[in-house]
């Protein structure tokens, strides 16, 4: 089994408590599955709003 990378989920973190304010132990609450789910539906709604 390999590990997710570090580097990776800083940056996932980061992400998300820019976005949405959550705090970095909520953030690290989250399932892998559940947090990169979090990530791409914030990414999806900001490039949305980016667009118009």
């Amino acid at each position: 089994m390999t590990r997710y990378p570090l580097d990776r989920m800083i940056e996932e973190v980061a992400y998300l408590a820019m976005h949405l304010h959550w705090s970095r132990t909520d953030i690290l609450s989250l399932e892998h599955p559940e947090r990169r789910r979090w990530v791409l539906e914030t990414q999806r709604i900001h490039d949305r709003e980016v667009a118009t």
